[in-house]
């Protein structure tokens, strides 16, 4: 059966028949976990991996063209090599090319250099292979088990129960709530979970999410959600600047942002927009910090309620909630929300300045804060300006390695030597002459200390020698003082080696 989701048409998960994955062999050669589960003949998936779903791409997907992507993969191959010095010297450009969209073949590894995932792997090798390694506290383990089959169960990553997607979330999942036992674990943080996963492999994984909860969004998943409750509390005033209208509206009918922006925060709109639009959300999330995510909420906001012909069919809190659960599609395009993204007035001061009067206005009404949380970076520079990486933290670790004799200089100049010993070789042999039996009139005349053999008289021209116009018997034979130094022909070089008795490479 099919239904209508946030504008999309999805297919019912009741519809899709699967097999468990205790049948299936675990040294299978089938790829995915989609087909482990039968989708082999069924499924229809898109470029991201989904089978179906709200998020599903379909055929209406834009493709940035080859060449412009092959160029833009140059450009990011560069910047991932100098990483430090674009970050201080050139960020305004890194930033520029995060808004345009990072190469799907070079996301995972940008979004780990963005958050500073990568540095903090470094600085702590093999601190997720001990976390992974241990049991882990069963209050928490039985609630992210609960919890992995609702992660996008419509991707082929995460399809199957007890498969390959799932197994890794589970295992990143577990490991933060050992390395943060004081949070544990929020159900929020298995999509953010997932969406690395999709990208990277475990252990970058893990340190993903442990830089996004710990700079990006810090407090978020604390127990009590203070820090999303205040984060509310600003999003709610920036809208009285950016849409007066929608601000109006929401507080005439006393709706908490709370009620509409909690999922949209904690899971940095990655179960709400088009997949391609969360890419490119994450993008510039991870470059420019939670600004990204605040601009977001603000435009979708104006765009569902900033007008007066949209509030007409909003006549109370009911209908305005189901309004902002169904967001129109057009303005979750990718192209459309990007361009209002860019456009939107809001800095990372302007949610610091409004930070620090909505915290004060909390201490004012509801006293101090029962979960401190660090503070709150703003972006990939202020997260790299604040912890100074070295310079071997950033080395690129290649993932196939193949073993080569010698490195590719080492190999030229080997080859250059070489050469250089065969045109000596060649210049120190001497050259020695040998007569040639069948010369041609143009040939110069032999030296008189060693007069050539006289050619045999005969009336007919030799079947060896072809006839060229030299031998015509109307023309003259030139003195060898007046013709300059001919070159060696074929048939002298082929007359040489026939004729030569020492030197006889035939034999």
């Amino acid at each position: 059966m099919a239904r209508i989701e946030n504008g999309r048409q999805s297919v019912d998960t009741r519809s899709i028949q699967t097999i468990s994955s205790s049948h299936i062999d675990d040294e299978s050669s089938l790829g995915s976990d989609s087909e482990i589960n039968g989708f082999t003949s069924y499924r229809q998936i898109d470029k991201y991996g989904f089978i179906g779903g709200a998020q599903h791409s379909g055929a209406l997907a834009q493709d940035v063209p080859t060449e412009v992507l092959r160029q833009r993969e140059v450009k990011w191959l560069d910047m991932l090599s100098h990483w430090d010095k674009w970050m201080i010297k050139r960020f305004n450009k890194v930033r520029l090319r995060c808004q345009k969209g990072i190469p799907p073949a070079l996301r995972g590894r940008a979004w780990l250099y963005l958050s500073g995932g990568k540095v903090k792997r470094e600085q702590n090798q093999g601190k997720f292979q001990e976390l992974d390694s241990q049991p882990g506290d069963p209050k928490w383990l039985d609630v992210i088990e609960k919890d992995l089959h609702r992660q996008f169960p419509f991707h082929e990553m995460f399809i199957s129960r007890g498969g390959h997607g799932q197994q890794d979330l589970f295992r990143v999942l577990k490991a933060y709530t050992l390395y943060r036992p004081e949070e544990g674990y929020c159900q929020a943080q298995a999509p953010i979970a997932a969406v690395l996963l999709m990208h990277m492999p475990a252990e970058d994984a893990f340190w993903g999410l442990v830089q996004i909860c710990e700079k990006y969004l810090p407090g978020y998943y604390s127990p009590g959600l203070e820090a999303i409750q205040l984060d509310g509390e600003i999003l709610f005033a920036l809208l009285r600047r950016i849409s007066p209208i929608a601000f109006r509206h929401l507080e005439k009918h006393k709706i908490d942002p709370i009620l509409y922006m909690t999922e949209w925060f904690m899971c940095a709109f990655s179960r709400t927009l088009p997949w391609a639009a969360v890419l490119r959300v994450w993008d510039m999330f991870l470059c420019d910090g939670v600004k990204i995510i605040f601009r977001v909420g603000l435009v979708l906001l104006k765009c569902m309620l900033g007008t007066r012909e949209k509030l007409k069919a909003c006549q109370g809190q009911y209908e305005t909630m189901e309004l902002l659960r169904a967001i129109e599609p057009r303005y979750m395009q990718e192209g459309f929300l990007v361009r209002e993204i860019l456009e939107v007035p809001v800095t990372a001061r302007d949610v610091e300045r409004e930070n620090h009067s909505q915290l004060k206005r909390w201490k004012k009404n509801r006293g101090e804060l029962n979960f401190k949380s660090p503070p709150r970076m703003h972006g990939a520079q202020v997260i790299m300006l604040a912890e100074p990486p070295r310079r071997q933290d950033l080395r690129q670790n290649p993932t196939i390695l193949l073993e080569m004799p010698q490195s590719a200089p080492q190999l030229r100049k080997g080859k250059e030597e070489k050469k250089s010993k065969k045109k000596k070789s060649i210049k120190s042999k001497p050259i020695e002459e040998i007569p040639n039996p069948y010369s041609l009139p143009t040939d110069p005349q032999p030296k008189p200390s060693e007069p050539p053999a006289p050619p045999p008289v005969s009336s007919e021209t030799p079947e060896t020698v072809p006839q060229t116009k030299s031998d015509s018997p109307h023309q003259q034979r030139v003195p060898a003082t007046d013709l300059p130094p001919a070159k060696e022909s074929p048939l002298q070089r082929s007359t040489q080696s026939l004729s030569s008795t020492e030197q006889d490479t035939y034999l």
